[in-house]
């Protein structure tokens, strides 16, 4: 008898729905860069991670536009990363979602 796969849950950082693991986009902060000290040198970039496999700091999403401005708006994302996020990374995150 085979036992039945648990499927993994997230939370929408937007609506705030639990939901599968893979009906979520990632959005992830990239490790900063450091140089030999241990000195940052250049603060993580935040990007859509479609694949799930890039490394850093990761939030959840639903593939909805509509869910990505309720974060913005709410700056929800900005609290789960601990930094501020520019805008034109807002707009290259919705066009990447409506593409």
């Amino acid at each position: 008898m085979q036992q039945k796969k648990k499927t993994p849950m997230r939370m929408c950082i937007g609506c705030g729905e639990m939901k599968p693991k893979r009906e979520l986009v990632r959005v992830v902060r990239a490790p900063e860069q450091r140089d030999e000290q241990g000195n940052p040198i250049a603060p993580g970039e935040i990007s859509l991670d479609l694949g799930g496999k890039k490394p850093g700091r990761g939030a959840y999403v639903c593939r909805s536009a509509d869910c990505l401005r309720a974060a913005r708006k709410s700056h929800r994302l900005e609290r789960a990363f601990g930094c501020a996020i520019p805008d034109e990374v807002y707009d290259r995150m919705e066009a990447e979602l409506n593409a």
